[in-house]
């Protein structure tokens, strides 16, 4: 026997006991994982509920409506072109196709643009031509300018220019200004009744007066 003084031999843990330990505690962490689990859940869920996803960037080059150089009435892929008017567009693609036939290609040189960039375009030119009233001549405001609308394109080189005041009014494409040969918007009435008088400059053109 052990005296009241001796150190007693720890007490061995019955089998039974340390089964349940080991279960309390696996049981303590399942608690503790599915705890972050569902605030990270709920977290997730609130991020996505309140903070929708954004539409895609229109950032890429050219989105502003400014044109590369080459480009053509054909191609889909630059906005200055496919953000005309559909009709606009239709009555282009059949007129350079069948300017094509005598070897003359379409190149565009300014189609439809974004209000930010015309009224970049009318800063500079105010800039350019030193008077805001004669700028006015050449460049027209986000707000009256057709070519925000999708309504005009300008169109080069000079064969081009030249073969559309022959031919436009056969598809209704019109020469609007007489100060700007390579601006043209759709005249659908063109076709039977030619183009209408052109207008000197935009400063002449009602539409500019809004």
């Amino acid at each position: 026997m052990f005296s009241s003084t001796q150190a007693r031999p720890p007490a061995r843990r019955s089998s039974a006991t340390v089964i349940s330990l080991v279960v309390g505690v696996a049981v303590m962490v399942a608690a503790v994982v599915g705890f972050l689990g569902d605030q990270q859940s709920a977290a997730s869920f609130s991020a996505t509920s309140e903070a929708p996803a954004l539409p895609p960037r229109q950032d890429g080059p050219g989105a502003d409506g400014s044109v590369p150089d080459g480009v053509t009435v054909f191609d889909d892929d630059i906005p200055a072109v496919v953000n005309l008017d559909a009709d606009l567009l239709a009555a282009l693609r059949q007129a350079a196709t069948d300017a094509a036939d005598e070897g003359i290609t379409f190149v565009v040189t300014s189609g439809w643009r974004s209000a930010g960039y015309q009224d970049q375009l009318l800063r500079d030119a105010v800039t350019e031509y030193g008077s805001a009233a004669e700028a006015a001549r050449w460049v027209a405001t986000p707000d009256t300018s057709p070519h925000v609308q999708g309504a005009a394109i300008d169109v080069g080189p000079w064969a081009a220019i030249s073969w559309l005041s022959e031919h436009g009014a056969a598809y209704g494409l019109c020469q609007v200004y007489a100060n700007e040969s390579w601006h043209y918007e759709l005249r659908p009435d063109a076709v039977d009744g030619g183009c209408p008088a052109m207008y000197t400059d935009p400063t002449q053109d009602p539409r500019m007066q809004q």
